[in-house]
This record gives C-alpha cells, structure tokens and sequence, in this order.
C-alpha cells in the first residue's frame, strides 16, 4: 500500500471512530495533504483492496470501512459521547473492541421477522448474558464481497430461531448459519484488531479460516469442515 494510500485509510478509520461518520473528500484532503484527484485515486484503491467500500452512484462517500458505515444498516452503536451505525451485527459487537477509548457501547436494533427491539451492553471483557436471542448470516463467506451491503445488511440479530425460520419462510430465503451471542461477541472480538493502526493489513484466508475455527465456527459456509 502506497503512502498515499495509508495516510487516506487511516483518516477514514480515524474519522469514522473519531465522529460516527465518513470523512467528505475535501476533508481527507486537508487530513492527508493530498489534491482532490489524490484523494479519489486513493479512495479508489481502498476499494479495490476491500478496505473501504464506496457509495457505487457516488464514488465519493464511503459507505462503509468496517466496521464502521455511514448508513443505516439495522444497527446503531453508542458510546460515551459518539454515535455509530454498526454495519452488522458482526461489526456493532467490533466496535468496542477496536476502540481501546469505550470501554462498552449500546448496541441496538430490531428483530427482522417481529420487529421486537433488542439492545445489549457489549464490552471488552465478556460476552452479552446468554439469551434466546441469535445471530443469523445469510451469505456463505465465499460470496459475501460479491454485493457487500447487501452481505453486510443481512447479518442480523433475531430474537430466536423462531424468529429467524418466520423471517426465511417470508422473504423465500434459504438459511445460512445461526450462531449465539456468544460466539458473535467470540467472532468480533479480534477481526478488527490493529484497524486503526498504520501498516495494517487484512487476514489472507488462511488465516481467516483459522480464526473462524477458533472462534467456534464451522461448515461450508466458513470455509471450514463440517
């Protein structure tokens, strides 16, 4: 990654984390030091690298940088004085622990099938108390950068499992994979660690898969075993 490149990555994650929101360009610019076009050119190649996410009609705004996103998704996040929209319910459980300044964050949202509000107290310590509530992903791993917003806005929170077969049964969805709270929190504890940082770099696969096990994962839709 260029150095232009990094210094553009670093004030969209420090923007985002600092504010709740995407830097506009003429503000990376003045962050970074870098002319209007550079700014683009660099944002461009985030993109491409899967490190931010831009807006396709606009590619000026960025949507997302997880896991962190600049539209409503399903879930809101609140710290001690900011306001983030989580990207899903992997990256609304991230945020407390990449950000070493909230020691926990409200994470709220609303069941898909029922509509039943849900917030839970999500910090660096432990996971939520176990509940009836579960995770449901709908898109395998393999294809989740195929449409990401779309990937991103169906990882969801449901009361139960109940829930989630209702919600299948009336949006003609196939199932992909239901997890407890436990396992979420286990799953977003370390993903991002080292996001805010310079010279970070995103797992390989290898390493991605290896993390998914040990976090508790299984099958197909990992990339793992069954």
């Amino acid at each position: 990654m260029s150095s232009g490149t990094e210094r553009v990555r670093l004030a969209v994650y420090h923007g985002f984390a600092r504010t709740g929101r995407a830097p506009s360009v003429p503000e990376l610019a003045a962050l970074t030091g870098l002319a209007l076009d550079e700014v683009r050119q660099e944002l461009h190649a985030l993109h491409g690298s899967h490190d931010v996410v831009l807006n396709p009609q606009d590619n000026d705004q960025v949507v997302m940088a997880h896991p962190f996103a600049s539209v409503p998704l399903g879930f809101s996040v609140m710290g001690a004085t900011t306001l983030w929209w989580g990207g899903c319910a992997w990256d609304s459980f991230a945020i407390p622990h990449l950000l070493q300044d909230e020691p926990d964050v409200l994470v709220a949202t609303r069941c898909p099938a029922c509509d039943t509000p849900h917030a839970w107290v999500i910090g660096r310590d432990a996971p939520p108390q176990r509940g009836t509530q579960v995770a449901h992903f709908l898109t395998p791993m393999h294809r989740a950068w195929d449409d990401v917003v779309h990937t991103c806005a169906n990882q969801r929170l449901f009361c139960s499992t109940d829930c989630v077969d209702t919600w299948l049964r009336r949006t003609a969805q196939e199932r992909g994979y239901v997890m407890d709270l436990g396992t979420l929190w286990r799953l977003a504890r370390d993903w991002y660690t080292g996001r805010l940082e310079p010279g970070y770099t995103r797992r390989d696969p290898d390493s991605a898969f290896a993390y998914f096990a040990e976090v508790g994962l299984h099958g197909s839709f990992w990339g793992l075993p069954d």
